[in-house]
Parts: C-alpha cells; structure tokens; sequence
C-alpha cells in the first residue's frame, strides 16, 4: 500500500493485530536523531520514561523499543491506557536542514516483517526546517490510526521536546522524568551518535564510558586522550590474542567523549619508541594488525622494554605546544620494570605538564616504580596513576572505564587550581 502525505486511516486496514514495526529511513549528508514520543491525551510528554530515543531506547513495558536506525518496534496491545498517542520525529544534529535530504520514506511492518505500507519523502517537500514529524499512531474512539504527519518543524530535537511539553534546560538537562533513574539528556548523545555512526560495534562501550564519566562529572571536559603500548617481546601473546587490539576498542570512546576530533595520539615501544598514526573511528577496528603493516613491523627495535625513552618521547610531543588542554595518556605494560630512577625522573618533570598518566599493567608482573608512583614526592601534582589486571576480561567494561576514571578527575580539580590546565 502506498500512503500519501496528510492520510489517515485506520491501522487495522495495513496490519493484522497490534505488533508491528514502522521503519524511518532518510536520506542524508547529516547525522539523524530518531525519537517516538508517547504523549497523553493532551498531547505532551507527561512521562519522560515514553520518549523513545538513541539513550532511552525502550519504554518500561517494552511496547515502544528503537531497533536501530530508525527502525521501532511497537506491541500497542501492552502500552498503557495514559499513553494516547505515538508520535515518530526526525531531526538533524548541528548543521543542516532538511531540504537536503534525498529520496526517503517511512514504512509499516507486520510483526513477522512483511512490509504492508510505505510513505515516500525528499527535500523538494522541505524547506530550511531541522526536523519532521513524519507519522503518528494515535487512538481515535478506542481504534488505533495512523496519520501520515510530514510536517516540518522549524527547529531541532530540543525544540520538539519543549513542543510535547517537555523541560531542556540550557540544552543540558533532559526534561525531569518520573522514573527514579532519570534518562540521558537529549542534547547530550551526540557522544554516543558519533560513535554509532563511525563505529557502531562499540556503542555499548560508548554508553558505559559515559555513565563513568557522569559519575565524575567529567562529560562536559574536553581532553586529548593518548595511548602508549608496550610492544617488547613478552606482550607477543597479548598482541596474537587481541588483547592489545581490545584496549584500543575499550579507549576509543573515551577518546570521542573528550575530544572532537575523537582520536587517540599513539605510540608503541620496545627498546626504542614508535609514534604511529592516529587511532580514529575509521581505522581502530584492526589496528594493531594494519598500522604502519601490523604490530610485528612497528618500527620499535629490539623487543625489549625501555620505558624511558618513550616517555621522554610523549613528554616531548605534548611540552612543544603552549595549549594548557589536559591530555590522559593511557600507559599499557605487561611489567619487567628496572628503570626506577629513570622513570621516576621523568614522570616528576612531567608533572609541571598538562598531561595525567594512567599506568596499567596487563598479565605480567615486576611493575617496579609504577606500583608506588602514589608515593613519590617531590613533584609539582600527583599526576599518575596504576592499578595491574591479569586479564582485561577479569573486570567488567564498567568496572575498568570505573577504574581508568579514579584518579583523573582529582587531578583535574588540582591541576586547574594550580594553572597546570585551562
């Protein structure tokens, strides 16, 4: 069945029953915010716990849940009787309008996948508005309807919350929900969009990165994040098992949630160091096995751990620029650590930069001077920290962005006290 613009019928002349799913695809050079917006008779969003979207993406009877993309999933026959109508939107994040999009539709499902019903779309039906209400499923004298929406709303996905009665308080506090855990801002998953659209497979990750760094308040920090791999001979086994590869995968969103440009500065080291490229969204997801023609090419000499020598290098790289932005420079080690002094050395000149170093070992032992670097004195911060793990699988993904996140924020708060850091 092909639907018009404007149309209203019943739901039950498309589909058989109360399952189904109604599918949003657009067409567009910039990324899309989905959200269904279940409101009350009046018409507003009386339960914030039935806006549908990226960070929320099921209701609490599970009648309403967001698939994917903008594919929901819809059980009506389970929604409350509070709940009268659905209303589906799309919007623009950031720039753009949706005069730009191509050919787009949305489309109705019956519960076992059939398509029944689709509603075509293009920019030639927009003008400079950021977002559409593209369709509804409401109740009308107890029978389920749906109306072919297409309107244009001059503004983005916080103006549509406010439209259905909704609270964004200075576009960073989504609006008070009557759940005890309260959901996600909407102006706050652009984070966790950006990974979705550049690196999908880690989405989970990004949304439990994100709720450490909410637990420290550190979501609206910006920061360089780089990561320092030990490459000696002994780390072999870490490497071959993707060991290495799945610290990559675990410390990339934190890079996206801290820094726009979402990307890792990285250096590998053996008896000497290796400044690689950058880890992004577009190369991470085989990176120790094609960077500069995989980890056994990495140009790091003999595979023997000199730790020193690289951190004198990543000193260098960071004390070169007068930017006062924090860096968190994640430091992987397997152990055999003999050069206490050395290390001890540097790490203190290091305290005068920008820049907290998160040490980590990683199934080995003899971690030397990187177990008491809470003692040390004599410098400017404590701006290091370490704790050792067996396996990377010992923890949850909770726990570990828990425990990667203990100590930098103190260093935060001294370090801007202390005008180390802007």
């Amino acid at each position: 069945m092909q639907i018009t613009q404007g149309q209203r019928l019943p739901l039950s002349s498309i589909i058989q029953g109360d399952q189904l799913t109604l599918s949003v695809a657009i067409k567009s050079p910039n990324v899309i915010d989905f959200v269904c917006f279940g409101l009350d008779v009046s018409g507003k969003l009386s339960d914030d716990r039935y806006m549908i979207f990226f960070n929320q993406p099921a209701t609490p009877c599970n009648s309403v849940t967001l698939l994917s993309g903008g594919d929901f999933k819809l059980n009506l026959g389970t929604l409350p009787a509070t709940i009268d109508r659905l209303v589906f939107t799309a919007s623009i994040d950031g720039n753009g309008a949706m005069k730009d999009i191509t050919a787009s539709f949305f489309a109705i499902h019956q519960f076992d996948g059939h398509q029944r019903a689709t509603c075509n779309f293009s920019g030639g039906d927009f003008a400079g508005e950021k977002a559409i209400m593209v369709a509804d499923i409401y109740r009308k004298d107890g029978v389920w309807r749906l109306q072919s929406n297409l309107q244009g709303f001059n503004d983005g996905l916080d103006a549509l919350v406010r439209h259905f009665g909704g609270e964004v308080a200075e576009q960073t506090t989504a609006p008070a929900p009557v759940s005890e855990a309260p959901p996600p801002s909407p102006s706050k998953i652009s984070f966790e969009k950006k990974i979705a659209a550049g690196a999908p497979l880690l989405v989970s990750l990004a949304k439990k990165a994100q709720i450490s760094l909410e637990k420290v308040k550190l979501t609206e920090l910006k920061a360089r994040v780089a990561l320092v791999l030990d490459a000696s001979g002994s780390m072999n086994g870490q490497y071959s098992r993707g060991k290495v590869q799945e610290v990559i995968n675990r410390l990339l969103p934190l890079a996206v949630a801290f820094d726009d440009d979402g990307a890792l500065d990285c250096w590998a080291f053996g008896a000497k160091p290796c400044k690689l490229s950058e880890v992004s969204m577009a190369n991470y997801s085989d990176y120790v096995n094609s960077e500069d023609g995989g980890w056994k090419k990495w140009g790091v000499g003999q595979r023997i751990n000199d730790e020193p020598k690289v951190i004198r290098q990543v000193i260098d790289f960071y004390a070169k620029s007068s930017d006062k932005t924090p860096v968190y420079v994640l430091f992987i080690s397997d152990g055999g650590i003999h050069e206490d002094r050395a290390i001890t050395k540097l790490i203190t000149e290091a305290a005068a930069l920008p820049c907290f170093w998160q040490f980590v070992g990683v199934g080995g032992r003899n971690y030397g001077i990187l177990e008491r670097l809470d003692d040390m004195s004599g410098r400017a911060i404590d701006n290091c920290g370490f704790f050792a793990l067996d396996d990377l699988n010992d923890i949850s993904e909770e726990e570990l962005y828990d425990k990667l996140m203990e100590e930098f924020p103190s260093w935060i708060k001294e370090a801007t006290e202390k005008g180390i850091i802007a």
